[in-house]
């Protein structure tokens, strides 16, 4: 009998080892089902463009021919590129532009921690702040060509009415066309970081203030002891984040400059568009664009590097 009810539970054992194979392999198949629409957007809308990017930046193409007239250069695009003055005078203007990510991060910061302890209302500042960031770029970019007009624009009308009878030209003068671009770049990105920092701000646990209180800690030291290194992960994730979406600025430039005056406002994305896109060029606008893959890349490396001496998790 007891042989009987031992083959039962042994047949009965193998059954469940063999229905468990198939059972997996069916939550796979739905799960596979499930992210593929994902999957096959990702692959050719991003890779399949990223591998194509690589190839075409060692051959000379131009988007009007035929694939069949494709000829092949090695590096002789890389090569041009370092004799190319606009894009040199592209890369140096992002270099420029990478300022507005620590003026930006300092300045959300202190407004951070200043309506965070000492508002009332705080709703309202944290959605007056963040309205630019998420309002239109190109809105933006046409009411700013409106205040930095160089005669009838507000602010050279204050400035005149001020007793300033030369101001600026600002977005039409090469010597303040990329400043003008880089506050209207501030003024859209400080409502996003106010709104992560205020985050961080509310996580760290009030005691530690309280117990620098009793220490007899002033303002100064408590933020700097406590406040700045405690927002530290906050910090890095907008320094990473802030410093690729530089590299990635289009759309003020096409409103408002175009690239001028002068090549004076001129990003590496805008001048690879306009090579690609206007010229027609695109061997030569792959090699950029794998230039530039390789900038932010190696930036980001050396910050991820670089966040073990300061960022404290």
């Amino acid at each position: 009998m007891s042989s009987k009810v031992e083959t039962a539970s042994a047949s009965k054992v193998l059954k469940e080892r063999k229905r468990k194979p198939s059972v997996e392999r069916t939550e796979n198949l739905a799960g596979f089902l499930f992210v593929s629409p994902m999957l096959i957007g990702v692959s050719v809308l991003v890779l399949l463009p990223i591998f194509a990017t690589f190839i075409l930046s060692f051959a000379d193409w131009k988007f009007i021919q035929s694939i069949d007239q494709l000829k092949w250069v090695g590096f002789e695009n890389f090569k041009d590129l370092m004799g190319d003055k606009v894009f040199k005078k592209s890369l140096l203007n992002n270099a420029i532009f990478l300022f507005t990510v620590p003026i930006c991060m300092i300045f959300s910061l202190v407004l951070a921690v200043v309506i965070d302890k000492s508002v009332y209302m705080k709703s309202f500042f944290k959605v007056a702040f963040f309205m630019p960031y998420i309002s239109s770029v190109v809105a933006i970019a046409v009411v700013w060509q409106v205040l930095f007009h160089p005669s009838a624009g507000p602010i050279n009308q204050t400035l005149m009415s001020l007793g300033i009878d030369d101001p600026p030209k600002w977005i039409a003068d090469p010597n303040f066309a990329l400043i003008s671009v880089m506050f209207i770049q501030i003024w859209i990105s400080v409502g996003f970081n106010l709104i992560i920092y205020i985050a961080g701000l509310q996580s760290i646990p009030k005691e530690l203030y309280e117990a620098a209180e009793m220490d007899g800690a002033n303002s100064w030291i408590k933020f700097r002891q406590i406040t700045f290194p405690m927002v530290s992960p906050t910090s890095f994730f907008l320094l990473i984040t802030g410093i690729i979406s530089t590299f990635k600025v289009f759309d003020l430039i096409a409103v408002l400059t175009k690239g001028g005056p002068m090549h004076s406002t001129s990003m590496l994305v805008w001048h690879l568009y306009d090579t690609a896109f206007v010229n027609l060029d695109i061997g030569y606008s792959s090699a950029m664009a794998v230039i530039l893959f390789f900038i932010v890349f190696l930036i980001t490396i050396f910050q991820w590097i670089g966040q073990k001496k300061w960022v404290n998790y």
